[in-house]
């Protein structure tokens, strides 16, 4: 397959073929004339010893030497050129909890913005890592397969939101087993996963969980999200009167970050606890634990694109304008 990097070039190159074909019929036309007119001693003393047929390749040498030129100019590119790219790093699957209780606006915007912001900073400091994203509530489904697409991983994060499971609830458990499903079984490490939630467990199997995937190779990180005093939670697009949750009795649900848990399902799975809160960038603490694993070539990253090949028609050029350039045109003296 031939492209061409300028392809516009091409475009005059047609309108002067053009104009070269209308000039050359005009120039013969008129030249028909001026030989008729000429007087056959003057035409044979100027014509005597030029050679037709060496004027002819010479000019043939010389057109096919312009339109390589023009070529060369238009910049070809031929075929693809494929290059692999080693790259060192991690398995990292990030399990966002969707749950209505991200909607508390204790750290501000809101608890999910807020950690999406976080996780958009880590993934744009990653190197050769590839992402995948859970989501997960009342149940956990597999939203970001792991990739190395960082660009796209970003825009899968920015459209989380907690309506994509209609199933309420938080269960860690559930997004602990889905994670260990996406990680390739036959490796023993390499593997990493970061919880994100406000950690209201409504399961409570997480921990063990947690303990189960460290024994597989997962190391789990845990994020709290949220504050001890808790928040009220929104509720949008509700056509009632009650901007806040309620439970059955009609009382305002007030949501409060459980981080003596996921502090213990940090240490459960062999990672670290941190929290996202309304002052500090705390980032950086996972993605300091994440650099600080062992890396492993994870797969060789092709990317292809278009070889440049205008020297060669360059080089063509050169040969066909030189050989016209050179060819004699007189006949040789017997």
């Amino acid at each position: 397959m031939i492209a061409f990097r300028f392809p516009y070039i091409l475009l005059f190159f047609l309108a002067f073929l053009l104009f070269f074909i209308m000039w050359v019929k005009v120039e013969k036309h008129y030249n028909k004339k001026i030989w008729r007119k000429m007087d056959p001693k003057l035409k044979d003393k100027l014509f005597s010893r030029l050679d037709a047929n060496f004027l002819q390749w010479k000019n043939r040498l010389t057109i096919i030497g312009l339109i390589f030129l023009i070529f060369s100019a238009a910049g070809p590119q031929i075929g693809t050129r494929v290059s692999p790219i080693e790259r060192k790093g991690v398995d990292l699957v990030f399990a966002v909890d969707v749950s209505e209780s991200m909607n508390a606006q204790d750290i501000k915007p809101s608890r999910l913005e807020k950690a999406k912001f976080e996780i958009s900073q880590i993934i744009s400091q990653l190197k050769g890592d590839r992402v995948g994203i859970i989501v997960f509530a009342g149940s956990s489904h597999l939203y970001l397969p792991l990739t190395s697409d960082y660009e796209a991983t970003q825009l899968f994060l920015d459209a989380i939101d907690t309506k994509m499971i209609p199933n309420q609830g938080t269960d860690l458990s559930t997004a602990l087993r889905t994670a260990m499903s996406v990680f390739n079984k036959e490796d023993d490490k390499y593997k990493v996963m970061v919880l994100v939630t406000d950690g209201e467990d409504h399961e409570g199997a997480a921990i063990e969980m947690a303990n189960t995937a460290l024994k597989s190779g997962i190391v789990t990180h845990s994020v709290g999200v949220g504050t001890e005093k808790g928040s009220l939670i929104p509720i949008y697009n509700d056509s009632s009167d009650n901007r806040y949750k309620r439970d059955k009795k009609g009382i305002l649900i007030t949501s409060k970050l459980n981080e003596n848990m996921l502090i213990e399902l940090a240490n459960a799975g062999g990672g670290i606890y941190s929290r996202f809160n309304n002052r500090d960038s705390k980032y950086k603490e996972i993605l300091s634990a994440i650099d600080n694993m062992e890396k492993r070539s994870i797969a060789t990253h092709i990317y292809s694109e278009y070889e440049d090949r205008y020297q060669s028609f360059a080089t063509i050029s050169l040969l066909f304008l030189t050989a016209g350039l050179i060819m004699p045109t007189r006949k040789k003296k017997i």
